[in-house]
This record gives C-alpha cells, sequence and structure tokens, in this order.
C-alpha cells in the first residue's frame, strides 16, 4: 500500500533565550494511505510537535515531512484535527459548531448539502436529535464526539487526533474507540493519534510508533496483525497482552534516555 505521509530524517527545535531546545532529531515515520498510526513516547518528546508539521503549520528545521511524495511547505486545508479540549463555541449550536470549518475551507457542496452531511455525522456518533443544543448541554463525551464530526465535516485526508480522549472516563473513553472505529468505516481517512493510553493505540491503530525522549528519534514500531474494527474484548487476549508488555518495555527504555514521565500503562 502507498505511503500517504512519509516523514524522513525530521529534526526541529524550539528558540529560546537560553539557545535552540533540540524537541525531534532524525524522526522517521510512514503512515500507509487509509491506515492508522498511534504514537507514543515519553511526555515531552515532541508527539504534539509532530501534529502541527503533518498538517504543514510547522516547517522542520531538517528533514521533510511529504504527502503523496510532495514535501509539506504550508497549511493544508485536507487535514482534520481534533484535541483533547473539544473547543466548541458556547453561543452556536451543535450542528452549527460543526458547520464551522466550511465557512473557512471551499467547498462545492450547497448549503443544504452542508447541513445534510453534518447531520449525517451527529447521527453516526450518535448525536442524532442534539443538533440544536449548545456545547453546555451535553456531557464532555458528547462534545467530544461533535469535535470529531467538525473535524472530518470537510472530508479530511488526514485526521489528526491529538489525546482526544485522554480527559474521560474509562467507559466513555472506551466507548469513543468504538465509534471512532464505525466512523472510520463510514468516513475513510489516514488516521495519525497522539496517545499516552497504550491500550487505546493498540485498539485504534494499525501501527504504533514508540518515540525516545527528548529529542526524539523513531525508538520501536509494531505492526499490529488485526485491521479493521475490534471488540473490546480484544484487549483482554494473550495477543494484546504481549504487545502491551512490548509497548511498555520500549517505552521505559525511551524513559531511562530522557528522564520523563512514563505514559498510562495498561489496566
Amino acid at each position: 500500500m502507498e505511503n500517504l505521509i512519509d516523514i524522513r530524517g525530521v529534526r526541529h527545535a524550539y528558540r529560546t533565550e537560553d539557545g535552540p531546545l533540540p524537541v525531534l532529531d532524525g524522526l522517521d515515520i510512514t503512515v500507509n494511505e487509509g491506515g492508522f498510526v498511534a504514537v507514543v513516547g515519553p511526555s515531552g518528546c515532541g508527539k504534539s510537535t509532530l501534529t502541527r508539521l503533518i498538517a504543514g503549520l510547522m516547517i522542520p528545521d531538517a528533514g521533510e515531512v511529504r504527502v503523496h511524495g510532495t514535501p509539506i511547505t504550508g497549511p493544508r486545508s485536507n487535514v482534520g484535527m481534533a484535541f483533547q479540549n473539544p473547543v466548541l463555541l458556547e453561543w452556536r449550536t451543535i450542528l452549527k459548531n460543526v458547520l464551522l470549518p466550511l465557512e473557512i475551507v471551499k467547498t462545492p457542496l450547497s448549503r443544504a448539502k452542508q447541513e445534510a452531511r453534518a447531520r449525517r455525522l451527529l447521527s453516526l456518533v450518535g448525536l442524532e436529535g442534539f443538533e440544536d443544543k449548545r456545547p453546555s448541554e451535553l456531557s464532555g463525551g458528547m462534545r467530544q464526539r461533535a469535535s470529531l464530526c467538525r473535524a472530518l465535516i470537510h472530508q479530511p485526508e488526514v485526521l489528526i487526533l491529538d489525546e482526544p480522549f485522554g480527559a474521560l472516563d474509562a467507559f466513555t473513553r472506551e466507548d469513543l474507540w468504538q465509534t471512532m472505529h464505525a466512523l472510520k468505516e463510514k468516513e475513510p481517512f489516514t488516521g495519525v493519534l497522539i496517545t499516552h493510553d497504550l491500550r487505546e493505540s493498540i485498539f485504534l491503530a494499525d501501527r504504533v510508533v514508540v518515540l525516545s525522549g527528548r529529542p526524539a528519534r523513531t525508538q520501536y514500531v509494531l505492526d499490529l496483525p488485526q485491521a479493521g474494527p475490534r471488540d473490546l474484548d480484544h484487549l483482554y487476549t494473550a495477543e494484546a497482552a504481549d504487545m502491551l508488555a512490548e509497548l511498555r518495555h520500549q517505552i521505559e527504555i525511551a524513559q531511562g534516555r530522557a528522564g520523563t514521565d512514563t505514559p498510562e500503562a495498561a489496566q
């Protein structure tokens, strides 16, 4: 399968008063078209910086981030993003929050078709009937579902998820994992997930990339044998236990290099 995203030899440092602060140092990651890659690693190792590079919001100091073989040189409109904080506008209804990107990104869809698409997405994530509610009237999990719809409304080629479920309770989080699989079946995209939850990584992704400590390098890549939607029971199999043990081991190695926090372990 063709690589949609190809990250090769990427180095990046932030400018500070005390001089450059290296964050990424020789990062190599590939993401297949239609694939779903989860990126894990110690806190502060540059995972969020990586998402900005893929979105074209930043340009690396060295190396390249390519999409379909073309280097990214600036912001890209065919990227959707969802974060831990849904950042919904309180004065807009849920439907109008979902439609917001189409006020910025050009689309051939008529207003009626835009609204029909927004309603379809909301229905897919279980929010049918909540279109006219305000964000304050929804639970945290429901707001995050609306945020996912907003990220997908303009049919992005790449969906970047920067710890979108990190602030939710365990039950809601697992429910949203299953929602993500259902969304990907109905609304195909290439996914890049940043997470501290190793269970989340092996449930959602078909490839898990472990980054070393700062400055980050690609330390380990785990290709998951099972593709497509999964049942939560999968997380309690011997196969999943072996994968989680290997990921924890690799994180411990990274922690030793960086002296930073270890991601959330499987429970």
